[in-house]
């Protein structure tokens, strides 16, 4: 059964301590890299916060999700 998992973060999180260099964890759900960060968030900077958006196979096109319950 497919699942649509709704990333309510459109930054990484930072692991502060314990790697030699700095360490991001995808939050955004687009990186090609999972679970690192690959800069993919920065497609989502003009989402409104409140609508749910649906994006293609290489995280560049995407569509607003309209709830219809």
């Amino acid at each position: 059964m497919a699942r649509m998992i709704r990333h309510e973060r459109n930054a990484p999180y930072e692991v502060p301590e314990g790697t030699e260099l700095p360490l991001y964890i995808c939050a955004c759900g687009l990186s090609k890299n999972k679970p690192f960060c690959d800069g993919s968030h920065k497609a989502t900077r003009d989402e409104n916060p409140s609508d749910v958006y649906v994006y293609d196979a290489n995280g560049k096109d995407r569509v607003r999700v309209v709830n219809q319950y």
